[in-house]
């Protein structure tokens, strides 16, 4: 090797060392992110479902506000649900990118004034509610007062929401005098938990009566089961004129009923007096349903039709059904056997209704995206109706049940 060789040999090994310790360097700082983002594009098989689901919403909707396929945040009960599921998550898990993710979302809509963008308090929607779930753990973390002042703007809807003449929250200024099962969840929990951790307890019989009207005027009493709404005024078209109910069963208002009552039942009192009552409430429909459980596990979407055409196995209400007998019992309202039809729900929403795709990421399939009546255009709660609303996979209306079903079941 002549002179020049030699150079040329020391110059390439130079660079080379160079490189190699630059490299080095490199990756020790992007390593973890590397090994973030392979997690993160392959989702194990070995978690439990609870994370696998929270994991594919995470991966699909890097910002939480963009749950529901959102393209600009909007304060939203589903998002409150889906938002309330992962804080429940993060409670066993105690990771800190659930816990971001939450918060993420509460304050891309909150400001730093407590003003909650996209919220009209005169619109009086009841469905405004659920998303101040989230709020009270912030707040106790973080003494932002932000987070205090937009519960506090929430509790100020309750205090003006529109009544029926016994009493009942209307379901939204535009439907007058009618209350829906769906309502009862969202305002009751966070009412529950407000008053327990504001108001010490001054308003729990006005929470127990919302229950109470529903159980008396929406009750069935041939199966046991809830009709999605009562009109108390009995003027809707869809209202029964002689009890004001709607004319069918929609597993998911029942569903919303059935977590209200567990999640609820989480801030009642043990010495208060209504609190018997929810709990047989919650017998009294629990076992209505399992009564019309499919022996796939799930339920059809339409409750008490599962053998006319067109009706279909469903799964957020099946989800919903699952998290509230499975909490139902490891909280001791509901007997053992609930847990067993918890069970075998889930096995069903894990088999017949999910999807895996390659990457590990999880779809429940054939999910109700919408339903409501009235409106414009006009929802008259026939059969015809409900079978031929859209549906959608990982819909959040049941992806949030279904992460708070894995977590009581431990599955």
């Amino acid at each position: 090797m002549n002179y020049f060789q030699k150079i040329n040999f020391f110059k390439r090994l130079s660079l080379l060392l160079i490189l190699l310790i630059y490299g080095s360097q490199s990756m020790a700082q992007i390593g973890p992110e590397i090994a973030e983002n392979k997690h993160n594009n392959s989702i194990s098989n070995k978690l439990k479902w609870s994370e696998r689901m929270a994991l594919t919403l995470m991966q699909r909707h890097p910002q939480s506000y963009m749950i529901d396929d959102a393209k600009v945040a909007h304060w939203s009960y589903v998002h409150g649900l889906v938002m309330y599921a992962f804080q429940e998550l993060d409670k066993q898990k105690k990771n800190g990118k659930y816990e971001a993710y939450i918060k993420q979302y509460a304050d891309e809509l909150i400001d730093a004034d407590g003003n909650i963008k996209t919220f009209k308090l005169d619109s009086y929607n009841i469905d405004n509610i659920p998303g101040g779930r989230i709020l009270f753990d912030l707040y106790a973390k973080t003494k932002d007062k932000c987070y205090l002042t937009a519960m506090q703007t929430l509790r100020t809807q309750l205090e003006k929401q529109p009544r029926t003449p016994s009493g009942g929250f209307w379901h939204k200024q535009i439907y007058p005098n009618q209350m829906w099962l769906d309502g009862l969840y969202m305002g009751e929990p966070f009412y529950a938990q407000y008053t327990a951790t504001f108001e010490k307890g001054a308003k729990f019989d006005d929470i127990a009566k919302q229950f109470e009207l529903i159980q008396l005027h929406a009750t069935d009493l041939k199966t046991g089961l809830l009709y999605h709404a009562w009109d108390e005024s009995r003027q809707m078209p869809w209202a029964n004129k002689e009890t004001g109910n709607s004319p069918n069963f929609w597993s998911r208002s029942i569903g919303w009923y059935v977590m209200a009552l567990v999640d609820v039942l989480d801030y009642f009192p043990k010495n208060h007096p209504k609190r018997k009552e929810l709990i047989k409430y919650l017998n009294n429909v629990s076992t209505a349903l399992v009564k019309f459980q499919d022996k796939s596990g799930m339920w059809y979407q339409v409750t008490d039709m599962g053998g006319r055409e067109g009706n279909y196995l469903e799964s957020s209400g099946t989800s919903m059904f699952a998290y509230a007998f499975a909490k139902g019992v490891n909280k001791g309202y509901l007997p053992k056997e609930f847990k067993k039809a918890a069970n075998k729900a889930f096995d069903a929403l894990t088999t017949i209704s999910m999807k895996i795709d390659s990457n590990g990421e999880i779809e429940l399939t054939n999910a109700c995206a919408v339903a409501g009546l009235g409106g414009n255009p006009y929802r008259d709660g026939s059969y015809e109706y409900y079978i031929n609303e859209r549906k959608k996979n990982n819909d959040p209306k049941a992806t949030g049940p279904f992460i708070l079903a894995a977590l009581e079941l431990n599955r």
